[in-house]
């Protein structure tokens, strides 16, 4: 059975397993041994409650419970652009008409903004190649908001998710190529593990300080802005299905897409309802998304389960999936 758990800090040598697996531009699960260990240090504290509840990052990790074997990884943050900004490029139309010539021009433009202060972000899912179209990615992506519905004052009214930019069949983004490198001049792998690895301060330092006439930018840049990696289209399709859409910001390196989603609005989190739980046969029942209703040793699977009244059945290897006992509080999305 695919169970979704907490991790920690056992975790450090699948999870930098699944950083190599993830390929270029995947800026949220770098290959770095300190930088994960940290992430998995903190989603401990987060998991437990000891960090400032705005400080959370929660990681969450695919398992098969039968062998243990971690097969994905998702996150949480419960809010970013606080400890230090958030930066994006909004694209915008800048409109020019001149009288005298009786011509108006509208211009698209990339102007770097740091507008996600405070919002809750959904990122950091990957699943591993060989479970991929089997559900497991519905799955982990799908737990991330029973995370949230849990205990929805723990997060953002607004929930984000940024989407890796388009690379090339040779593994170049066209829009750092095109755009970014004039500015900082680094190369692609060197920028992308300082956005992890320092404070990020280097961005302000480098960014630039006018609106980038798109019509200016090389094609294959151009073409570049707002487009998901080959890698990502089921991701995004999963946020749409949850009702995030675009929200005109893009990455400031790969020029990938962020999207935006009302927190209470999410599919899941919507349909989300809490019952007592009661274990019992439940061979003829529907499968559905169940959950544990506290942020605290959360963990999620899907599996048959039947609605009685304020109780909710489910068979006894689902709750002990979820290691929870008769009685103890449930929750439930279609």
């Amino acid at each position: 059975m695919l169970v979704v758990r907490p991790a920690g800090p056992a975790d450090l040598i699948a999870l930098k397993e699944l950083a190599v697996l993830s390929g270029r531009g995947f800026t949220s699960l770098p290959e770095n041994d300190d930088v994960l260990a940290e992430r998995l240090a903190l989603a401990e504290e987060s998991f437990a409650g000891t960090v400032a509840p705005a400080e959370a990052w929660y990681t969450l990790m695919l398992e098969e419970s039968d062998t243990g074997e971690v097969l994905g990884v998702a996150g949480v943050r419960a809010a970013v652009g606080l400890t230090r900004p958030h930066f994006s490029f909004r694209i915008v139309t800048l409109a020019q008409y001149s009288p005298a010539a009786r011509t108006r021009f509208d211009h698209q433009a990339l102007v770097l903004v740091n507008e996600c202060g405070g919002w809750t972000e959904v990122g950091s899912l990957f699943v591993h190649p060989r479970l991929r179209g089997g559900g497991g990615g519905s799955l982990l992506a799908r737990a991330r908001y029973m995370l949230i519905g849990a205990e929805p004052i723990r997060f953002s009214h607004t929930v984000m998710a940024e989407l890796r930019g388009w690379f090339d069949a040779d593994d170049t983004s066209p829009f750092w190529e095109g755009v970014s490198s004039k500015f900082y001049r680094l190369p692609f792998e060197q920028a992308d593990h300082m956005v992890t690895a320092t404070d990020g301060q280097f961005i302000l330092d480098l960014a630039p300080r006018h609106p980038i006439y798109v019509e200016l930018i090389d094609r294959a840049a151009s073409d570049a802005i707002g487009r998901v990696h080959r890698d990502g289209e089921a991701a995004l399709a999963l946020l749409e299905r949850e009702g995030f859409e675009r929200s005109g910001l893009v990455d400031i390196f790969d020029g990938g897409p962020t999207v935006t989603c009302a927190r209470d609005t999410l599919a899941t989190v919507r349909s989300g309802r809490t019952f007592r739980l009661a274990v019992g046969e439940v061979a003829d029942a529907a499968p559905a998304l169940l959950s544990t209703a506290a942020v605290v040793d959360f963990r999620a699977t899907r599996a048959p389960a039947r609605a009685d009244g304020a109780a909710l059945v489910i068979a006894p290897a689902t709750a002990d999936a979820l290691r929870l006992r008769e009685g103890d509080l449930i929750r439930m999305s279609a």
